[in-house]
């Protein structure tokens, strides 16, 4: 049924991850035919924000090497399709394929900032200073990850305002939107409200916030709806649940987009997204990978049927 309820938004935008933070973690290699092909039936299904590949060494990620030749063959998609970017050589291959939209990682601890690239966050955000300049140059879209808001394997419970620092450089070098990622999923809604509106008091705007949960405690659907009650309307989601961090072990799988427009559906909130075809293809894509879909959505449709 759907059920409005009061103070939420009428539309949210989802931020769809499946097909590069999703498959990246994927131990088996993935046939460039089939993220393109996947790609293809997620903007088929109503998804308007794809994000596609990354332009990071092989070396680091070696189920994305093939940036180069996956992104051409998305060229007839009818959706934003925005490719990570990690450095400026990153930047540099992904405008020679024409991309217009660009995200930059950052981390909001400084044991991460370590282990995933090599710098201390300081650093990190002076590598990607020239990175946001010269996309916006470009007139390219820039958004800003930044993970770990909430906890950290390492480090523990991440303190509010040293989110905040991070999260108002990143914006201060230029970029558009940021998403805020519970890398390790143990954020709990009071936790995710009061970084809402600590960042609000440090001059941060609820419309350039997006939020990426991981449902590692199985909190993403209620931390989502802590957001989406503060304002927020950018939500990120993987279909079929695809995706964690392959440089925090105990992170396991994005908030499964079906999950997500399951809710917004039964609340009147609009999404755009056909559940009914994007079940289809989170079905699809688990039968590629040899092994069924973690979302309780898609095996609850896929079993109905």
């Amino acid at each position: 049924m759907n059920v409005p309820a009061a103070g939420l938004p009428a539309r949210v935008r989802i931020h769809e991850v499946g097909a590069r933070d999703g498959l990246q973690n994927e131990k088996g290699a993935v046939p460039t035919a089939v993220k393109a092909e996947f790609i293809h039936r997620l903007a088929a299904a109503g998804l308007t924000t794809i994000e596609a590949t990354s332009f990071v060494h092989p070396k680091w990620v070696p189920q994305l090497a093939d940036a180069e030749e996956l992104f051409p063959q998305l060229a007839d998609v009818d959706a934003h399709l925005p490719v990570l970017v990690p450095n400026e050589r990153g930047l540099d291959r992904a405008l020679a394929l024409g991309a217009t939209r660009i995200a930059v990682f950052g981390s909001a601890t400084e044991t991460f900032a370590s282990r995933n690239l090599n710098r201390t966050v300081a650093e990190s955000l002076a590598m990607f200073e020239p990175v946001v300049a010269r996309a916006k140059e470009g007139r390219a879209h820039v958004r800003g990850y930044l993970s770990m808001c909430f906890g950290d394997p390492w480090e523990g419970a991440v303190p509010v305002h040293q989110v905040v620092s991070v999260a108002k450089a990143l914006l201060d070098l230029g970029c558009d939107e940021l998403s805020l990622g519970d890398t390790i999923g143990v954020a709990t809604p009071g936790h995710v409200q009061a970084l809402l509106a600590a960042l609000n008091e440090a001059g941060v705007t609820t419309d350039r916030i997006g939020v990426h949960f991981h449902d590692t405690y199985g909190q993403a659907l209620s931390n989502t709806l802590a957001a989406l009650q503060h304002g927020v309307t950018t939500v990120d989601a993987s279909a079929g649940g695809l995706g964690g961090c392959p440089y925090a072990k105990s992170a396991t799988g994005n908030l499964a987009t079906e999950d997500l427009v399951w809710m917004l559906d039964g609340l009147g909130i609009e999404t755009g997204v056909d559940l009914a075809a994007l079940t289809a293809t989170s079905v699809w894509m688990a039968e590629q990978l040899g092994r069924p879909s973690p979302s309780r959505t898609v095996r609850a449709l896929s079993h109905k049927e």
